[in-house]
């Protein structure tokens, strides 16, 4: 889509040419109203914007605003939008070769991705499942947990978000409503712990997990490293390895799901093993493919084993592994690499939480401003629906951001890792602006 008079894109600030949605917007978002399947309680065509064009950390509305995006598409877009490398090879690829025959008889790039994946998280003779989303890498880590085990019983985490195909959604502890209407059709072996808060409620998890894995029936243990949809939550320190501890003594599997935390987004390529966990597996997505869908399920081979069996069991799609989003996948992390942008998210991102504390000082609505890395969140203190108020506030003066929370009252911000400097402090200043006038 050309637009007349298009501004340029790529690290320039927001540029709010009509109040969103303009004109064009408010078409297209009516028009979806019939076309779109409705989800969750209606909302008004008069809030939002439709994405046209977008370039580095900026988005061009149809009405040819600009803006700052800091969700960077749920936190996909490690790389920003249209990162030179990923077009270029996409396009490159797409020239060369767009389908192969899935495991049956791989693509090279497939194979190339799976040996660079395992060498970036170090993690050296294990086998990886490829996939289309999170929700996939997940689905493939509970099949395994199952074949590995034999046991069907989870344990979970509320707040928890992994994906909403129905494997992932029994595990959904963000919002019951996602998923009891389904629960006839979810594995009824499923438990569910309180997400720890602080070192007593450390202890208190741990307990509980330790009485459920003694009943026996629990072949696996979920959880994000941080809690992300959940409103950005970090463990206490030490709380991830014992947990895994206890999966040992049990006989049970760690599952991480790293979609969110991992390959740079909290800075860490994986925020596990940067504490010093080691999972039985670990689930990415998200960002691995720049902007193109995939995920990966890398699971030790002492687990992955078990999918070679008789009567045959196979986890596997016509497109999982396709090249395309193999080759843009193993472009990601390269750049990642090459860029060292993990330890950029790291050092940025704290930069980022001290300027937007500062700036909300004395705020009473902000009770908390966390995260690691690339992946923050501004908590509203229980204020059911005020971080969505806050977010099409924002968006009207130029900034994309996102929500979380079971409540929605976390704000989430999950930029692109390399997104300049210079939004920093402007962002912080409208942030607290927009609270002023909200307070």
């Amino acid at each position: 889509m050309h637009l007349v008079n298009e501004p340029p894109l790529g690290n320039e600030p927001p540029l709010m040419r009509v109040t969103p949605p303009g004109q064009m917007a408010q078409s297209s978002l009516a028009s979806a109203i019939a076309t779109s399947a409705p989800m969750g309680p209606p909302r008004s065509p008069n809030l939002g914007m439709v994405y046209a064009k977008a370039t580095g950390v900026n988005v061009l509305d149809e009405d040819g605003n600009r803006y700052v995006d800091l969700g960077a598409g749920f936190g996909a877009m490690l790389l920003g939008h249209s990162h030179p490398r990923i077009v270029s090879t996409v396009r490159q690829q797409s020239d060369t070769l767009l389908m192969a025959l899935g495991d049956l008889y791989p693509s090279s790039v497939r194979l190339e991705l799976e040996r660079l994946l395992l060498a970036t998280l170090n993690c050296d003779g294990w086998q990886v499942l490829l996939g289309q989303s999170g929700s996939d890498a997940i689905t493939a880590a509970l099949k395994s947990a199952v074949l590995a085990t034999g046991k069907p019983g989870v344990l979970a985490f509320s707040g928890a978000y992994h994906g909403l195909g129905h494997a992932p959604l029994a595990l959904c502890g963000l919002r019951e409503g996602y998923r009891t209407v389904f629960q006839d059709q979810l594995n009824a072996h499923v438990q569910f712990l309180p997400y720890p808060m602080g070192e007593a409620g450390s202890s208190f998890v741990l307990e509980q997990a330790k009485d459920c894995l003694k009943k026996g029936g629990i072949g696996a243990i979920v959880i994000e490293p941080i809690l992300g949809r959940g409103g950005c939550v970090l463990p206490p320190i030490g709380f991830l390895a014992e947990l895994s501890a206890l999966t040992r003594e049990a006989s049970a599997l760690l599952i991480a799901d790293e979609i969110w935390t991992g390959l740079g987004r909290s800075g860490h390529l994986s925020y596990c093993q940067e504490n010093g966990v080691i999972p039985d597996i670990i689930c990415l997505g998200k960002g691995l493919g720049g902007g193109i869908p995939i995920s990966a399920c890398l699971g030790k081979p002492e687990v992955m084993r078990h999918w070679r069996r008789e009567p045959e069991v196979v986890h596997t799609a016509t497109f999982s592994g396709a090249p395309l989003a193999s080759a843009a996948a193993v472009t990601t992390l390269q750049v990642l690499l090459s860029d060292d942008l993990p330890n950029r998210a790291l050092r940025e991102g704290a930069r980022w939480m001290d300027t937007i504390s500062e700036a909300c000082d004395g705020l009473p609505v902000v009770v908390d401003v966390r995260g690691s890395g690339f992946m923050i969140g501004i908590d509203f203190g229980g204020r059911a629906g005020f971080a969505s108020t806050v977010m099409f506030k924002l968006l009207e003066h130029g900034y994309i951001v996102t929500t979380g929370g079971g409540e929605r009252d976390v704000l989430v911000l999950t930029p692109p890792l390399n997104i300049d400097d210079r939004h920093r402090i402007p962002f912080a200043n409208t942030l607290r602006e927009v609270l002023e006038t909200l307070s």
